[in-house]
């Protein structure tokens, strides 16, 4: 304690003269930092402004003040129509390094040095001029340009600009109309990912797209690129097809499958109100969970009593040989299978032609690759017996 005390009546550290021997003092605290946001919607002049930079607000509206009140310009820009846009050199050299080399080989009048930016309309030049100084666009004005600021971004090599024109295209500007200019501008602008979007709309809506008048343009200037997309669109078109009867293919084999299943469940356990003759059927009896029980036990009646049970003589018959064949193939223990003919069927099968005998072996290769279910199930056979 008696420490303490010494500590606290020392004498405090000399100071310089003229600062009368007090103690600075401390700092503020910290205010509140500003809102640097990567992108961000305001109002300006009751339009709606989006921007893309880190600046702070302040900053931006005072980097646009600049452009808009043109104070101090010592450049004119010339547009297509002859209109005159105000800038400034330092301004378009740091944003452009396109801008840079013209601004430096451009011809003085007066104090103003004059640039020409053709090609394209007088709103288009003042909306890229403008993203130069503040990084800000007008929604409406990207949806209405934004196919000519995207070329200009290329051609003055403006990458953030660039940037911004292909996540507004991404985001919906992108439609059938425009897809095949894109597509072809995407090309010329070294644009992959927009490639690849564009290319990909066009073939998910081909038919919509082969009608539009930019697909008609292109077959009269870029006949090369109209046949390398056809040759994709035909592709597209035709792996679709593929895909489709691989899709209809694996549910045949799992409806086989399941038929097979319910086949077992009908001849061991018994379903409903059919089932082997030494089952004792309940009224309450617990829902079955074989969807193929109900068509396969109005199949097993029919069959049972059909009189052109013969193989060939019947279709529903015939329907009822395959499938007795088809669990044979894939029964496992035919001594012990309690489906009917499972036994005869494996005598048979001995005695087939080598023809008929490879298309079963595909079929249940096939049915137990789709179903996945080599070895889980009693009445299938291994996989490396199917095989040999």
């Amino acid at each position: 304690m008696g420490k303490k005390e010494t500590i606290t009546k020392q004498s405090p550290p000399p100071t310089h003269q003229g600062v009368n021997n007090v103690y600075p003092r401390q700092p503020p605290l910290p205010v509140e930092a500003p809102n640097y946001r990567r992108k961000g919607s305001f109002r300006n002049n009751g339009s709606a402004v989006t921007e893309d930079n880190c600046a702070s607000t302040a900053t931006r509206d005072l980097w646009d003040n600049l452009f808009d009140g043109g104070y101090r310009a010592d450049v004119t820009i010339k547009t297509e129509n002859g209109d005159t846009i105000y800038a400034h050199a330092n301004v378009l050299g740091m944003a452009s390094p396109v801008l840079r080399g013209m601004l430096k080989r451009a011809k003085s009048s007066g104090q103003k040095r004059s640039i020409s930016i053709h090609g394209v309309h007088q709103d288009v030049v003042r909306v890229f001029t403008r993203f130069l100084y503040s990084s800000r666009f007008e929604n409406e004005e990207m949806k209405e340009f934004v196919v000519p600021l995207f070329v200009l971004s290329h051609a003055y090599d403006v990458p953030r600009l660039k940037r911004v024109c292909e996540e507004q295209l991404e985001s919906g500007l992108l439609n059938l109309d425009n897809v095949v200019d894109i597509f072809q501008l995407s090309l010329l602008c070294n644009s992959p990912r927009l490639t690849l979007i564009s290319h990909r709309m066009i073939l998910k809506n081909s038919k919509a797209v082969l009608a539009t008048e930019g697909w008609k343009s292109m077959r009269y200037s870029h006949p090369g690129l109209e046949k390398e997309l056809l040759e994709s669109v035909i592709e597209e078109e035709n792996n679709r097809k593929e895909k489709i009867r691989k899709s209809k293919e694996r549910k045949l084999y799992r409806e086989l499958f399941e038929a097979m299943e319910a086949l077992v469940h009908i001849c061991r356990d018994g379903c409903r109100t059919i089932g082997p003759h030494d089952k004792d059927f309940t009224q309450n009896q617990a829902p079955c969970k074989y969807r193929a029980c109900k068509g396969l036990e109005l199949l097993v009646r029919h069959f049972a009593g059909c009189k052109l049970r013969v193989p060939g003589g019947c279709i529903h018959c015939k329907r009822m040989w395959q499938l007795l064949e088809l669990h044979s193939r894939l029964c496992a223990d035919s001594k012990s299978c309690r489906v009917p003919l499972c036994r005869n069927f494996k005598e048979r099968i001995r005695k087939q032609n080598k023809k008929d005998e490879i298309k079963w072996k595909l079929l249940v290769k096939k049915i137990l690759k789709t179903n996945r279910i080599e070895g889980r199930v009693s009445f299938t056979k291994s996989s490396n017996s199917i095989s040999s």
